[in-house]
């Protein structure tokens, strides 16, 4: 039986495809968190002071404010310092 993926349904497949062909190619550890605004920012700032960015090339890579003022970002670093 033929497959009948919607447009959207094919879009996801195809970028989560290139997602982890993406991640294979890097060396970069990456973590997405979904948090109220405030809870988000302490987060971020635990990043930073953990992994600081000069050392760890730490940055947030990503970001989107969700309905009820929830921050959905992914934190990305390099998994050691040099």
């Amino acid at each position: 039986m033929p497959r009948h993926d919607t447009p959207r349904d094919l879009a996801r497949r195809l970028a989560s495809a290139s997602e982890r062909r993406r991640r294979e190619r890097d060396s970069y550890r990456r973590e997405t968190f979904s948090l109220p605004r405030e809870a988000a920012r302490a987060k971020a700032r635990e990043w930073f002071d953990r992994y600081p960015k000069a050392a760890y090339m730490t940055e947030i890579e990503s970001w989107r404010v969700l309905p009820g003022d929830t921050i959905e970002f992914t934190m990305r670093r390099l998994p050691t310092a040099d």
